[in-house]
């Protein structure tokens, strides 16, 4: 499929299934939550992004440095509250991280490592993200808990196809696609699993994972979820596993579609899985804000006279 047309399929995908949500629950879903956020959320959300957002800073450093793109990480949670601010107002959701891949590239000399580092700082986020949410919805009961199995079991597998690869892959071969399994088997090497590093991006994953349940679960509790932690957790898990999928608007679409199916599974109503979702969504928008701090003051040092700055 043309690049062009992928672009689009994406985001009509997410529309699509807004526009399914609105023609069976209609719109109440959608603005009943929202009216319901309260200082007390929205504090929550504040402070939970501060602590994910360095979480992340933090893995996007430790790989970037590996890869030998060395990143302070100061810079790196500026660069990353201006990346998720971006992802969470324009269309596709990834345009933060591609702007901050090319920053960081740009200002270490090293545009393709620079790039490399977030591809696969994000992959290892996902892949750990999957597997530690795998591990949770086996603890609780869940309408997905009797393929959660086979779910490990490849999750499992990927790793261990990623591991042995970084360590057989043969150093000569004038393949080209031999080249880049050797070039991948170096990125995984020195940027995930060197001087035990994979241990600093499994803990800053799992703090990222922890607090965006628990934002999910301030959303829950704010759109008048009454159930327990112990049925919520495992709801509110499956639908914020559903924003992998890039089929979105903004971050809306799979997401509504999976809270609505998974509340109605658990014998809660469609209405407030969607409604929960969208407090979501609006929680984590507002958690991003000091992004938009960061762009205005990168503007202006952008356009400071040059005999004015330090």
């Amino acid at each position: 499929m043309p690049r062009s047309i992928w672009s689009w399929v994406h985001p009509l995908a997410g529309a699509g299934i807004l526009a399914v949500l609105l023609w069976r629950l209609g719109s109440g879903p959608f603005v009943a939550g929202l009216r319901l956020i309260d200082a007390g959320a929205l504090g929550a959300a504040l402070g939970i992004g501060v602590l994910t957002t360095w979480a992340c800073a933090w893995r996007w450093s430790l790989v970037a440095g590996g890869l030998g793109v060395r990143l302070l990480l100061r810079t790196a949670v500026a660069h990353c509250y201006r990346a998720t601010f971006l992802n969470a107002t324009l269309p596709g959701g990834v345009l933060g991280d591609v702007h901050r891949a090319v920053r960081h590239g740009k200002d270490s000399g090293d545009v393709s490592r620079g790039i490399r580092a977030v591809v696969w700082e994000r992959a290892a986020g996902t892949v750990i993200s999957v597997l530690l949410a795998a591990v949770v919805l086996l603890a609780f009961p869940s309408p997905i808990r009797r393929y959660l199995p086979v779910v490990v079991a490849l999750a499992v597998v990927a790793t261990l196809v990623a591991v042995l690869l970084a360590r057989f892959v043969p150093e000569r071969g004038p393949a080209r696609w031999l080249r880049a399994l050797r070039a991948v088997k170096t990125d995984i090497r020195d940027g995930l699993i060197a001087r035990r590093k994979w241990v600093g991006v499994v803990v800053a994953t799992a703090v990222v994972l922890a607090g965006n349940l628990a934002t999910f679960l301030v959303a829950a509790r704010t759109a008048g979820a009454t159930a327990p932690l112990s049925q919520l957790i495992p709801l509110t898990l499956l639908a914020l596993l559903a924003m992998v999928l890039p089929a979105n608007v903004g971050g809306f679409g799979p997401r509504e579609g999976v809270a609505a199916w998974a509340f109605s599974a658990a014998g809660l109503s469609a209405t407030q899985g969607v409604a929960t979702a969208m407090v979501y969504g609006a929680l984590v928008l507002v958690s991003t804000l000091p992004g938009a701090a960061v762009l205005v003051l990168a503007r202006r040092a952008r356009d400071r006279p040059e005999e004015t700055r330090v």
